[in-house]
């Protein structure tokens, strides 16, 4: 073969090796603990994007979930310190404080070890469920602790992506890794509408097996927390804390009128609700909430 022959295959060849490298994905980037507490997972290029400042608030501005607060904080307290812990699935009613409980956990758990100490906070979202199994590789190579956690979990008709979260909660070969913990939270306690259950029955050779099969992807969760509509008083409670907080200097009777009023406006009461309130009582005042 002559010259002339071969300087065009050389450059073809190069060509491809370059159009190969742009195409493919990049290497996946090993967890590293120094670069911050908290990270977002990106599927699309498997990385982890870290979070400078994370949107919480404080533990005690939760009202009205003390028990689920208490049972959260000592299992991540037990998942910390390299004891046995449980993933969990905070479900129920919307605006109870939910997605807020696992940030605040994450947030005082790491003020009582020290930052860079405690485990690592990653969220997931619900459409990257498929590559939770490059996340988990990658976590499986660190020696830090991850709390993996999905916000608004739940999975719609013809949705077969469950499956795969189920093998990686607790049935997958390998399992999940030691230093690994899979907090999420849904508005359902199955995960699935319940039409999507009932339909499962209907068509289903054996009814009870469908069923099971839908049902068993929240049987992974060993800890179930369950949040409910709150009373007045909570209500109250809530927004006080919240006003007391930010320095709201409002009476303490006009304050429950304005939750009333704002509640009934609003057609229900929560803590996403009151939160809601606290930012209109302070634009009114020119109050910043910083």
């Amino acid at each position: 073969m002559d010259k002339l022959t071969i300087s065009p295959l050389k450059t073809w060849l190069y060509r491809l090796v370059e159009a190969v490298e742009r195409i493919a994905p990049p290497a996946p980037v090993r967890l590293d603990p120094t670069v911050a507490d908290a990270f977002v997972w990106s599927a699309e290029d498997r990385r982890l994007q870290p979070v400078a400042r994370v949107n919480r608030v404080d533990l005690a501005l939760l009202k009205g979930i003390e028990r689920q607060r208490d049972t959260l904080l000592e299992n991540t307290r037990r998942f910390a310190r390299g004891l046995p812990a449980n993933n969990a699935l905070l479900w129920g009613a919307r605006g109870m404080g939910k997605s807020s409980l696992v940030k605040s956990v994450h947030a005082a758990v790491l003020a009582e070890m020290g930052l860079g100490k405690g485990p690592a906070l990653v969220e997931i979202h619900r459409e990257d469920i498929a590559g939770l199994p490059h996340l988990l590789t990658m976590i499986r190579e660190s020696d830090r602790r991850v709390i993996l956690f999905c916000d608004d979990l739940s999975f719609d008709h013809d949705d077969a992506s469950y499956k795969s979260l189920k093998a990686l909660l607790e049935g997958g070969i390998e399992g999940r890794p030691a230093n690994a913990l899979f907090y999420a939270t849904s508005n359902r306690r199955h995960l699935m509408p319940r039409d999507m259950i009932d339909n499962e029955r209907a068509t289903a050779i054996n009814p009870g097996e469908a069923v099971e099969e839908k049902v068993s992807l929240s049987d992974r969760f060993g800890l179930w927390l369950g949040f409910h509509p709150c009373d007045q008083d909570t209500f109250f409670a809530m927004v006080e804390g919240y006003a007391d907080e930010f320095g709201l200097d409002i009476p303490r009777e006009k304050l429950h009128a304005e939750a009333v009023e704002w509640s009934i406006t609003r057609g229900g009461r929560s803590g996403r609700v009151a939160w809601q309130l606290i930012q209109d009582l302070a634009g009114r005042v020119g109050k910043r909430l910083d």
